[in-house]
Order: structure tokens, then sequence, then C-alpha cells
């Protein structure tokens, strides 16, 4: 079976620091977090760096920075996984849930506009499956209003656009670490921000609500333990330097795959002019035409794929079409909603040469 994803750390690349690590038997708050910071600080061009323990609780220790509460509004792309929203429901403010981009599959500024209100207190957008497109002018809507931008940046480490790189588009911006990621260490995010107030906040948020005092802590607030160990940033240390290599190999992957398939009506997820896309997922749309049943054609050509030795899946889910956002705010984004129906993901890694993928592919339509 071909694999979705296969992550590209080798063992022999962290090796030395996991030794490094055992002896010195510093295992959380050592040298390597705070080195991780660093280099994700000059990546991202922000000034502030919180490694945490994944993308969800980077997005949940933004929203409880900036105090966001019941009564609040967050408007949320709806194109994502669930996560994206769930950290809104969980500080107890209303989803506000905009539709995407049918092309790009990143929020739509017009249905951004739409949806604030003066309750709105911050918007989250997503850079759907690393793609950037569009963020800088979500950002400079969210600033001539005063709304707090939070970049979910989770798939798009080592993309950019007009060269602000993801993650540094929003006054914060959040990565993910997890296996379906460039780099991973199996789970893990960061928080980036150049914000002095959300940094503050968060530096005692991430402590447990505490400050150093002059014997152990004085704790002045409610925190949290979303900390990331030492050995998960000696993983990820180890592989940024190999990222933008990554991306590149990539990138090459998406354009030959692409070659292959748009003559068959699959549509590949569009960036805009002035993107550098780090092709996080391999997400096309996929014809009608190529359903045995005349339904459902997506769903059926996961299943031949699946008895071709290829793992796949549907790009992402539409939050709103869900049963728990559906009945609760009983509205659903129809792009989105579409979008989750038509889109499949495909492998890109370097375990499958692309002329294999497309082979296997072709067999099934």
């Amino acid at each position: 079976m071909i694999p979705l994803i296969r992550p590209y750390i080798q063992f022999g690349e962290i090796e030395e620091n996991f030794r490094n690590i055992f002896e010195s038997g510093i295992l959380t708050r050592g040298p390597f977090v705070q080195k991780l910071a660093e280099k994700l600080q000059s990546l991202s061009e922000k000034r502030f760096c919180f490694p945490t323990s994944s993308a969800t609780t980077a997005l949940s220790a933004c929203l409880r920075g900036l105090g966001i509460r019941h009564g609040d509004e967050v408007i949320v792309a709806d194109f994502s996984f669930p996560a994206t929203a769930n950290v809104v429901e969980e500080v107890g403010a209303q989803t506000v849930l905009a539709d995407v981009d049918p092309d790009t599959f990143n929020l739509a500024p017009a249905a951004l506009l739409e949806a604030m209100t003066s309750k709105t207190r911050a918007v989250i957008a997503v850079d759907a499956f690393g793609n950037p497109t569009g963020m800088n002018e979500i950002a400079r809507i969210c600033e001539d209003r005063g709304i707090f931008l939070i970049e979910d940046a989770a798939c798009a480490i080592g993309s950019s656009e007009n060269g602000v790189p993801a993650g540094g588009i929003g006054k914060a911006g959040c990565f993910s670490f997890h296996p379906r990621k460039l780099l991973t260490s199996g789970e893990g995010g960061a928080i980036m921000t150049s914000d002095e107030d959300l940094a503050a906040a968060l530096r005692v948020k991430l402590l447990h609500g505490g400050v150093p005092s002059e014997v152990g802590m004085s704790f002045i607030d409610v925190g949290y333990n979303y900390r990331l160990p030492e050995l998960q940033a000696a993983m990820i240390i180890a592989q940024l330097k190999n990222l933008m290599d990554i991306v590149a190999r990539r990138q090459k992957f998406q354009a030959k795959v692409s070659s292959r398939l748009m003559p068959h009506g699959f549509i590949p997820q569009k960036t805009g002019a002035g993107v550098s896309h780090n092709v996080q997922s391999l997400v096309y749309q996929v014809p009608e035409g190529v359903s045995k049943t005349g339904k459902h054609a997506r769903n059926d050509l996961i299943g031949r794929l699946r008895a071709q030795g290829v793992e796949s899946t549907l790009g992402t889910y539409s939050i709103s079409s869900s049963p728990y956002y559906r009945s609760k705010y009983s509205r659903v984004c129809r792009v989105s909603a579409d979008l989750q129906e038509r889109t499949i993901t495909l492998p890109c890694h370097d375990g499958v040469t692309p002329e294999e993928l497309c082979d296997r592919l072709e067999k099934c339509l």
C-alpha cells in the first residue's frame, strides 16, 4: 500500500540530539525548545515564538491570551479540520463559520466581510493545505477594522505570499508538527507573534498562570500545560535544515501529477501570483465523470484507489456541515460543503513517484 504520507525524518538526524538530552537530564523547558523557538522566529519573521503540544493547543492559547470569552464572536474559515472551530467553542465564544473561495479553498474576503459584526473579536483564517493565497488581503481587512487575525498555518510551514512567510502574515500564526505535516515530531505546534500584549499573556498562560517568584512561583492567572517537550523540539530542529528542499521536491511532484490528471478533468488547488506553496497535501477536485455509478465520484475513486494499493482520503471537512455545528448554528456554507464532497487528497512524498501514482490512478478511471 502506498501511504498518504511518509515522514521525511531519519533517526540518524536526531540521534545525537536525543543523546545530548538524555545525558543532560533536561526533558522539558530546556535548550532545544529555546533553540527551536529562535529558529521559528527567524523563519516566520516574528518576534516571539511559543512551542506548544499541538496546533490545537496553540490556537486555544491564542484565544485565551486575547481574552476571548462568552459573548464574543470569532469568524472561522469553514473548510478545515474541526479543531479550528472547536477551540472557539471550548472558550465559550460563538463560532461564526464563513465560506471559502472555490478555487483556493481559503477564506473568501466577501464572506469574511459579510460575517463581521460589532461582536467580532478575532478571525481564524486557514492556509488550506499549506496554501496562503489571499492571506495578506485577509490581514488587511482585519487590520482596517481593528480585528485580531490568527493565521491557522498548521499546514503551511515553508510557504509564503508576496515574500511574507506563512505563520507570519496574521497578528499571530500557529504551526502544526503532526505526522501529516512536512516537519513532524509526532505531535506538536507553535505560536508565532510580534504582538507584545499577546506574548505577555502567553508567557503566563503557558506556565500554568504563574510567574517566577523569590521562592517557586506566584500564580496570578489560570494557565495550562500546553508545552512541547525537549525530545520533540530536537526532532523538529533536525528537520528544519531540510525544509525548503522538501518543499521543492513536493512542488515538482505536484507539477508532474497535475500534468497527468488535468486532462482527465481533475482540478488542482489554485495558488495566486507571488505564492510559494509547500504542497502539504496534494488535493484535487474530482470530476463527476470518474464515477462508475453516476454519483459519489470522489468516494468511488477512493475505493478504487484502495484496490490499487493507494491510500487516499477526502480533502478536508466543511465544519458547518458536521452534525454538531449544523445543529447549533443551522447554517451550512455552500462552497465548503461542495468541496468536502468533491475533493481528494493523494499521496505526495519520497516513497512514491508521480509516474507510479498516476499510473495506478489512471487504472481507476
